[in-house]
């Protein structure tokens, strides 16, 4: 037997929820496959020590130094001061940025790996060497803040763009 239909008004609309125990204050979770408001902070954070740490060290010496540097080092020095803007940037935009906080991370424990750990395990690292090594491991912080879950489901794991033109509208044929 199927249940009577009628114009009858719908039952009432159930009461509202109670609020949790966490309090009406709480920050909302992240939308799907998004960040959330304190992750985004964490990020930020990490963007200013880039940053803001370039800013203090090179911006100082870029402008005193510029044009006296040997062509490897201006190159450095344009890298960094490039480099140093677009973290920066990150500050606005942190998810957008994330692949300046990615390279950071990769040249920095790509030269731990070709440059460093073969000085350190072999006959020890120079002087330079040993300097430039204690100013890289300020890529730990990066490494923190950087979400790498977001990285796989982002980077590695969602489709990657069209290499080939649009694909052909599909035609509605008219009835």
């Amino acid at each position: 037997m199927t249940p009577p239909t009628s114009s009858a008004a719908a039952p009432p609309a159930a009461p509202p929820a109670a609020p949790t125990a966490r309090g009406a204050d709480h920050i909302p979770t992240a939308p799907a496959g998004g960040l959330s408001l304190p992750r985004l902070y964490v990020l930020r954070f990490g963007y200013l020590v880039m940053g803001g740490g370039l800013a203090l060290v090179k911006w100082p010496a870029f402008v005193a130094n510029a044009g006296s540097w040997t062509l490897s080092q201006g190159v450095v020095e344009c890298m960094l001061l490039a480099m140093s803007l677009l973290a920066l940037l990150g500050l606005r935009y942190p998810v957008k940025m994330l692949p300046i906080l990615l390279f950071e991370s990769m040249w920095k424990l790509t030269w731990f790996a070709v440059v460093a750990l073969p000085q350190l395990v072999g006959d020890g690292m120079d002087a330079a060497t040993t300097e430039l090594f204690g100013k890289n491991l300020w890529v730990v912080i990066i490494l923190a803040v950087i979400p790498w879950g977001y990285v796989a489901r982002q980077y590695l794991a969602a489709p990657g763009d069209r290499w080939r033109g649009a694909p052909a509208a599909p035609k509605n044929p008219r009835p």
